[in-house]
């Protein structure tokens, strides 16, 4: 007897509940969706349509390994953020929703034209949103990972960006000698350290650690670019950043110490400081 598609995202739903999967129903589809090569509106087109034993065994093999928490983006090798597919695997953090908020800030203080670089830079989400919303801006991406700028630079020249970016391998600031820019980004580590293991499966057991540990209290990275950043920006360039949920005021703080101009804090979707503005010193 061949499954129809719609029997088998009802038991893979309750099967995933089961595991402990936050979104059981859109993950069950959006994997049958994968396997089917359709988008996922179109298994409602196809809900009664039996399926083939290869299909079958395709997809119980994914959820399988999506009951073992394994994030659904490494399991389809993509995530949509900001309105584009980027390629996600084990060697970059997966975009977070929350993120795309760093984004809208960060668009609010570019004009027509300009530089940006951004620190630890993963698959290039970030980057690649705000440059394919400014096409009179250029980019730096940096990371410490050269497996990481690998899927970034396939990410940019995907969406036709590459010729607009340079990729450097470092620490923050290290291969930025000399340079400056209009525009700091950054979605640096920032998960105390002690707090790791207790995240959620999907992230504590495959999102790379260097991209989550912030250190002790989680502000090690933020406490590195509030005091390099100025160095690195035009007369009133601005650093934008975000930040964990609870650390508003000691993020407001280490700017502010610094020397910074109108620091500037901004919540998220859910209404929690998320993201710091910081002017550089004219």
């Amino acid at each position: 007897m061949h499954p129809t598609p719609l029997e088998l995202v009802r038991l893979t739903t309750e099967y995933l509940a089961k595991r402990g999967v936050e979104s059981p129903r859109l993950d069950a589809e959006v994997l049958l969706a994968h396997v089917l090569g359709v988008p996922r509106i179109q298994l409602y087109v196809q809900f009664e349509r039996p399926l083939e034993a290869v299909e079958v065994g395709a997809y119980r093999e994914l959820v399988r390994r999506r009951g073992q928490r394994e994030p659904v983006a490494h399991l389809v090798g993509r995530r949509e953020f900001w309105s584009l597919e980027l390629a996600v695997d084990g060697r970059v953090l997966v975009p977070r929703p929350e993120t795309e908020r760093l984004v809208e800030v960060s668009l609010e203080r570019m004009g027509a034209a300009g530089r940006l670089v951004d620190l630890g830079t993963g698959s290039g989400a970030i980057l690649l949103a705000l440059l394919s919303e400014q096409p009179g801006w250029t980019g730096v991406g940096v990371d410490c990972s050269a497996a990481a700028l690998e899927v970034a630079a396939a990410n940019a020249a995907h969406h036709g960006l590459g010729d607009r970016v340079r990729w450097c391998q470092g620490n923050l600031f290290e291969p930025l000698q000399g340079e400056r820019f209009e525009l700091i980004v950054s979605n640096p580590p920032y998960i105390p350290r002690g707090e790791i293991a207790g995240l959620q499966p999907e992230v504590a057991g495959y999102d790379p650690h260097l991209a989550l540990d912030g250190g002790a209290d989680g502000l090690d990275l933020v406490r590195r670019i509030a005091a390099g950043a100025a160095e690195y920006l035009q007369p009133g360039g601005v650093v934008a950043l975000e930040f964990g949920a609870g650390q508003q005021d000691d993020v407001r703080t280490l700017f502010a110490g610094a020397g910074y101009l109108h620091v500037e804090l901004r919540e998220d979707y859910a209404g929690i400081p998320r993201v710091v503005l910081a002017e550089a010193p004219r």
